[in-house]
Protein backbone atom coordinates (compact mmCIF):
# COMPACT_ATOMS: atom_id res chain seq x y z
CA UNK A 1 0.00 0.00 0.00
CA UNK A 2 1.16 3.20 -0.92
CA UNK A 3 1.88 5.68 2.18
CA UNK A 4 1.40 8.84 1.04
CA UNK A 5 -2.11 9.42 1.58
CA UNK A 6 -3.76 11.56 -0.55
CA UNK A 7 -0.77 11.95 -2.92
CA UNK A 8 -2.54 11.39 -6.26
CA UNK A 9 -3.53 14.03 -8.22
CA UNK A 10 -6.34 13.65 -10.99
CA UNK A 11 -4.36 12.59 -14.44
CA UNK A 12 -3.95 15.23 -16.73
CA UNK A 13 -5.33 15.88 -20.21
CA UNK A 14 -2.98 14.81 -22.55
CA UNK A 15 -0.38 12.62 -20.55
CA UNK A 16 1.76 10.88 -23.06
CA UNK A 17 1.81 7.67 -21.33
CA UNK A 18 4.16 6.24 -23.83
CA UNK A 19 7.10 8.50 -22.30
CA UNK A 20 9.39 6.74 -20.02
CA UNK A 21 10.38 8.67 -17.14
CA UNK A 22 13.26 7.21 -14.78
CA UNK A 23 13.58 8.87 -11.49
CA UNK A 24 16.63 8.31 -8.96
CA UNK A 25 16.46 9.28 -5.30
CA UNK A 26 13.45 8.44 -2.99
CA UNK A 27 13.55 9.77 0.25
CA UNK A 28 11.25 12.10 2.15
CA UNK A 29 11.11 14.05 -0.60
CA UNK A 30 11.93 11.97 -3.72
CA UNK A 31 9.37 9.51 -3.22
CA UNK A 32 6.16 10.94 -2.77
CA UNK A 33 7.48 13.32 -5.98
CA UNK A 34 7.57 9.79 -7.52
CA UNK A 35 4.36 8.84 -6.63
CA UNK A 36 2.60 12.01 -7.89
CA UNK A 37 4.14 11.57 -11.42
CA UNK A 38 2.30 7.92 -11.28
CA UNK A 39 -0.54 9.92 -10.28
CA UNK A 40 -0.74 12.28 -13.08
CA UNK A 41 -0.48 9.09 -15.75
CA UNK A 42 3.31 8.78 -15.92
CA UNK A 43 5.25 5.33 -16.48
CA UNK A 44 7.83 6.13 -13.67
CA UNK A 45 10.91 3.62 -13.21
CA UNK A 46 12.55 4.05 -9.99
CA UNK A 47 15.62 3.40 -7.99
CA UNK A 48 16.90 3.94 -4.47
CA UNK A 49 19.84 2.18 -3.26
CA UNK A 50 17.31 1.69 -0.55
CA UNK A 51 15.55 -1.16 -0.65
CA UNK A 52 12.94 -0.22 1.68
CA UNK A 53 12.33 3.59 -0.20
CA UNK A 54 12.50 1.27 -3.68
CA UNK A 55 9.53 -1.06 -2.06
CA UNK A 56 7.67 1.41 -1.36
CA UNK A 57 7.69 3.42 -4.64
CA UNK A 58 6.36 0.07 -6.14
CA UNK A 59 3.80 0.51 -3.54
CA UNK A 60 2.83 3.16 -5.20
CA UNK A 61 3.03 2.25 -8.87
CA UNK A 62 6.91 2.57 -9.99
CA UNK A 63 8.22 0.18 -11.59
CA UNK A 64 10.95 -1.08 -9.74
CA UNK A 65 14.45 -0.23 -11.42
CA UNK A 66 17.48 -2.87 -10.83
CA UNK A 67 20.10 -0.15 -11.04
CA UNK A 68 19.92 4.00 -11.76
CA UNK A 69 21.66 2.90 -15.13
CA UNK A 70 18.70 0.10 -16.31
CA UNK A 71 16.14 2.44 -14.62
CA UNK A 72 17.32 5.39 -17.04
CA UNK A 73 18.43 3.72 -20.15
CA UNK A 74 16.08 4.24 -22.80
CA UNK A 75 14.38 7.08 -20.49
CA UNK A 76 12.86 10.02 -21.98
CA UNK A 77 13.42 12.11 -18.75
CA UNK A 78 15.71 11.68 -15.79
CA UNK A 79 14.62 13.30 -12.30
CA UNK A 80 16.86 13.04 -9.74
CA UNK A 81 16.51 13.71 -5.51
CA UNK A 82 20.14 13.41 -4.33
CA UNK A 83 21.73 14.70 -1.50
CA UNK A 84 24.57 16.36 -2.24
CA UNK A 85 26.70 17.06 -5.34
CA UNK A 86 28.86 14.46 -5.02
CA UNK A 87 26.17 12.05 -5.36
CA UNK A 88 24.74 14.16 -8.12
CA UNK A 89 28.44 14.30 -10.07
CA UNK A 90 28.87 10.46 -9.43
CA UNK A 91 25.21 9.98 -10.61
CA UNK A 92 26.14 11.23 -13.95
CA UNK A 93 29.23 12.08 -14.70
CA UNK A 94 31.89 10.35 -15.83
CA UNK A 95 32.95 7.31 -18.00
CA UNK A 96 29.89 5.38 -16.24
CA UNK A 97 27.87 8.10 -15.58
CA UNK A 98 24.16 8.39 -16.32
CA UNK A 99 24.43 10.78 -19.35
CA UNK A 100 26.58 7.95 -20.89
CA UNK A 101 23.23 5.78 -20.80
CA UNK A 102 20.79 8.66 -21.95
CA UNK A 103 19.79 8.98 -25.76
CA UNK A 104 20.01 12.43 -27.08
CA UNK A 105 17.31 14.88 -26.91
CA UNK A 106 16.95 13.34 -23.62
CA UNK A 107 15.88 15.69 -20.70
CA UNK A 108 17.89 15.44 -17.21
CA UNK A 109 15.29 17.49 -14.17
CA UNK A 110 17.70 17.56 -10.99
CA UNK A 111 15.77 18.57 -8.04
CA UNK A 112 18.65 17.93 -5.40
CA UNK A 113 20.23 21.12 -3.86
CA UNK A 114 23.75 21.29 -4.56
CA UNK A 115 26.43 24.02 -5.57
CA UNK A 116 25.56 26.28 -8.39
CA UNK A 117 29.12 25.24 -9.93
CA UNK A 118 27.59 21.92 -9.42
CA UNK A 119 24.30 22.61 -11.60
CA UNK A 120 26.23 23.98 -14.21
CA UNK A 121 28.90 21.07 -14.77
CA UNK A 122 26.38 18.78 -15.03
CA UNK A 123 24.20 21.06 -17.38
CA UNK A 124 27.18 21.85 -19.47
CA UNK A 125 28.17 18.01 -19.87
CA UNK A 126 24.62 17.05 -20.55
CA UNK A 127 24.94 19.76 -23.34
CA UNK A 128 28.04 18.45 -24.96
CA UNK A 129 25.65 15.13 -25.74
CA UNK A 130 22.91 16.56 -26.89
CA UNK A 131 20.83 16.09 -23.87
CA UNK A 132 18.67 18.86 -22.30
CA UNK A 133 19.09 19.56 -18.38
CA UNK A 134 17.86 22.11 -15.70
CA UNK A 135 18.62 22.42 -12.01
CA UNK A 136 14.98 22.55 -10.29
CA UNK A 137 15.87 22.39 -6.12
CA UNK A 138 12.43 22.28 -4.24
CA UNK A 139 10.73 24.29 -1.36
CA UNK A 140 7.52 23.48 0.34
CA UNK A 141 8.93 20.03 2.65
CA UNK A 142 7.43 16.91 2.89
CA UNK A 143 4.14 17.60 3.52
CA UNK A 144 3.85 19.58 -0.06
CA UNK A 145 6.00 16.83 -1.22
CA UNK A 146 3.19 14.50 -0.43
CA UNK A 147 0.39 16.79 -1.72
CA UNK A 148 2.11 18.04 -5.08
CA UNK A 149 2.28 21.46 -4.36
CA UNK A 150 6.36 22.15 -4.39
CA UNK A 151 7.88 25.14 -5.59
CA UNK A 152 10.80 24.61 -8.19
CA UNK A 153 12.84 27.18 -8.71
CA UNK A 154 14.58 26.12 -12.58
CA UNK A 155 17.73 27.22 -13.73
CA UNK A 156 18.88 26.39 -17.43
CA UNK A 157 17.80 27.83 -21.10
CA UNK A 158 14.33 28.59 -21.51
CA UNK A 159 13.65 25.73 -23.90
CA UNK A 160 15.11 22.94 -21.43
CA UNK A 161 12.72 24.85 -18.24
CA UNK A 162 9.69 25.00 -20.75
CA UNK A 163 10.21 21.05 -21.09
CA UNK A 164 10.23 20.41 -17.89
CA UNK A 165 7.42 22.39 -17.23
CA UNK A 166 4.77 19.17 -17.49
CA UNK A 167 6.40 16.99 -15.33
CA UNK A 168 6.97 19.63 -12.18
CA UNK A 169 3.43 20.44 -12.83
CA UNK A 170 2.79 17.10 -11.75
CA UNK A 171 4.64 17.61 -8.51
CA UNK A 172 4.05 21.21 -7.83
CA UNK A 173 2.16 24.12 -7.62
CA UNK A 174 5.10 26.83 -8.92
CA UNK A 175 7.35 26.43 -11.12
CA UNK A 176 10.27 29.66 -11.44
CA UNK A 177 12.60 29.94 -13.98
CA UNK A 178 15.13 32.40 -11.84
CA UNK A 179 17.77 32.37 -14.89
CA UNK A 180 20.68 30.56 -16.40
CA UNK A 181 22.30 27.21 -15.75
CA UNK A 182 22.81 27.17 -11.54
CA UNK A 183 20.50 30.02 -10.90
CA UNK A 184 17.69 27.55 -9.68
CA UNK A 185 20.51 26.53 -6.63
CA UNK A 186 20.71 30.25 -5.78
CA UNK A 187 17.35 30.93 -5.42
CA UNK A 188 17.21 27.68 -3.42
CA UNK A 189 20.29 28.41 -0.67
CA UNK A 190 18.94 31.95 -0.41
CA UNK A 191 15.62 30.49 0.66
CA UNK A 192 17.01 28.23 2.68
CA UNK A 193 19.23 30.81 4.39
CA UNK A 194 16.34 32.69 4.96
CA UNK A 195 14.06 29.85 6.32
CA UNK A 196 16.83 28.95 8.74
CA UNK A 197 16.79 32.32 10.17
CA UNK A 198 13.69 32.64 10.26
CA UNK A 199 12.82 29.11 12.12
CA UNK A 200 15.79 29.73 14.49
CA UNK A 201 14.18 33.20 15.26
CA UNK A 202 10.32 31.46 15.91
CA UNK A 203 11.69 28.85 18.48
CA UNK A 204 13.75 31.63 20.03
CA UNK A 205 10.53 33.34 20.75
CA UNK A 206 8.05 31.01 21.54
CA UNK A 207 10.75 29.45 24.28
CA UNK A 208 11.09 33.10 25.68
CA UNK A 209 6.80 33.09 26.03
CA UNK A 210 6.81 29.79 27.47
CA UNK A 211 9.31 30.68 30.20
CA UNK A 212 7.36 33.61 31.33
CA UNK A 213 3.92 31.24 31.45
CA UNK A 214 2.88 31.69 28.01
CA UNK A 215 0.59 28.77 26.18
CA UNK A 216 3.13 28.37 23.18
CA UNK A 217 -0.30 27.49 20.92
CA UNK A 218 -1.79 30.72 22.39
CA UNK A 219 1.30 32.58 21.62
CA UNK A 220 1.37 31.28 18.10
CA UNK A 221 -2.22 32.17 17.44
CA UNK A 222 -1.09 35.87 18.60
CA UNK A 223 2.26 36.60 16.97
CA UNK A 224 0.49 34.61 13.69
CA UNK A 225 -2.12 37.57 13.27
CA UNK A 226 0.17 39.78 14.39
CA UNK A 227 3.94 41.37 11.93
CA UNK A 228 5.68 38.41 13.69
CA UNK A 229 4.14 36.01 11.19
CA UNK A 230 5.94 33.77 9.09
CA UNK A 231 5.84 30.21 7.11
CA UNK A 232 7.68 28.28 10.14
CA UNK A 233 5.28 29.48 12.71
CA UNK A 234 2.48 29.29 10.27
CA UNK A 235 2.85 26.21 8.65
CA UNK A 236 5.93 24.42 10.54
CA UNK A 237 5.68 25.31 13.74
CA UNK A 238 8.64 23.93 15.90
CA UNK A 239 7.18 23.70 19.33
CA UNK A 240 5.40 20.30 20.47
CA UNK A 241 1.85 20.48 20.81
CA UNK A 242 0.97 23.26 19.17
CA UNK A 243 0.25 22.06 15.81
CA UNK A 244 -0.36 18.58 13.79
CA UNK A 245 1.26 16.62 11.60
CA UNK A 246 4.65 18.41 11.31
CA UNK A 247 7.44 17.12 12.84
CA UNK A 248 7.51 18.77 16.30
CA UNK A 249 4.06 16.33 16.60
CA UNK A 250 6.32 13.30 16.17
CA UNK A 251 9.26 13.70 18.20
CA UNK A 252 11.02 15.72 15.08
CA UNK A 253 11.56 12.67 13.25
CA UNK A 254 11.07 12.66 9.20
CA UNK A 255 10.99 16.37 7.36
CA UNK A 256 14.11 17.89 6.30
CA UNK A 257 17.23 16.52 8.70
CA UNK A 258 19.61 19.04 10.68
CA UNK A 259 22.26 17.45 8.54
CA UNK A 260 21.06 18.81 5.05
CA UNK A 261 20.35 21.98 6.88
CA UNK A 262 23.81 22.64 7.75
CA UNK A 263 25.06 21.73 3.89
CA UNK A 264 22.89 24.14 2.45
CA UNK A 265 23.60 26.81 5.10
CA UNK A 266 27.49 26.23 4.02
CA UNK A 267 26.26 26.07 -0.19
CA UNK A 268 25.12 29.45 1.42
CA UNK A 269 27.95 30.56 3.16
CA UNK A 270 30.54 29.39 0.13
CA UNK A 271 28.08 31.52 -2.30
CA UNK A 272 28.52 34.16 -0.17
CA UNK A 273 32.27 34.15 0.29
CA UNK A 274 32.15 33.50 -4.05
CA UNK A 275 30.30 36.73 -4.14
CA UNK A 276 31.61 38.98 -1.14
CA UNK A 277 28.11 39.57 0.05
CA UNK A 278 27.32 39.79 3.79
CA UNK A 279 25.42 37.37 5.23
CA UNK A 280 25.77 37.79 9.60
CA UNK A 281 22.42 35.91 10.01
CA UNK A 282 23.10 33.12 8.03
CA UNK A 283 26.52 32.54 9.30
CA UNK A 284 24.88 32.82 13.08
CA UNK A 285 22.32 30.38 11.27
CA UNK A 286 25.22 27.88 10.61
CA UNK A 287 26.88 28.43 13.94
CA UNK A 288 23.85 27.62 15.87
CA UNK A 289 22.57 24.63 14.00
CA UNK A 290 26.12 23.44 14.19
CA UNK A 291 26.21 23.79 18.11
CA UNK A 292 22.42 21.81 18.01
CA UNK A 293 23.54 18.88 15.24
CA UNK A 294 26.73 18.15 17.31
CA UNK A 295 25.63 14.39 17.65
CA UNK A 296 24.91 12.52 15.36
CA UNK A 297 21.27 11.69 16.35
CA UNK A 298 20.24 15.42 16.48
CA UNK A 299 21.58 15.86 12.77
CA UNK A 300 19.04 12.85 12.14
CA UNK A 301 16.37 15.09 13.50
CA UNK A 302 13.88 17.97 11.72
CA UNK A 303 15.46 21.16 11.73
CA UNK A 304 12.76 22.48 13.32
CA UNK A 305 13.95 20.51 16.21
CA UNK A 306 16.49 23.70 16.95
CA UNK A 307 13.66 24.60 19.32
CA UNK A 308 15.15 21.78 21.77
CA UNK A 309 18.41 23.97 21.49
CA UNK A 310 16.16 26.40 23.97
CA UNK A 311 14.81 25.15 26.03
CA UNK A 312 15.23 23.98 29.88
CA UNK A 313 16.16 20.79 30.85
CA UNK A 314 12.99 19.39 32.94
CA UNK A 315 12.94 21.20 36.34
CA UNK A 316 14.70 23.98 35.64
Amino acid sequence: MCRFVGWAKNKKQGVNTMEKIAFIGLGNMGGPMAANLVGAGYAVTAFDLSPVALEQAVACGCTRGESAESAARGADVVISMLPSGAAVKGLYLGARGLLQALDAGALVIDCSTISAADARQLIAAAGERDIRAVDAPVSGGTAAAVAGTLSFMCGGDAGAVDAARPYLQAMGANIFHAGPAGSGQVAKICNNMLLAIHMIGTAEALQLGVDNGLDPKVLSDIMKASSGGNWSLEKYNPYPGVMDNVPAANGYAGGFAVALMLKDLGLAMDTAAGSASSTPLGALAKNLYQLHGSREEIRRLDFSSIQNLFRRPAGD
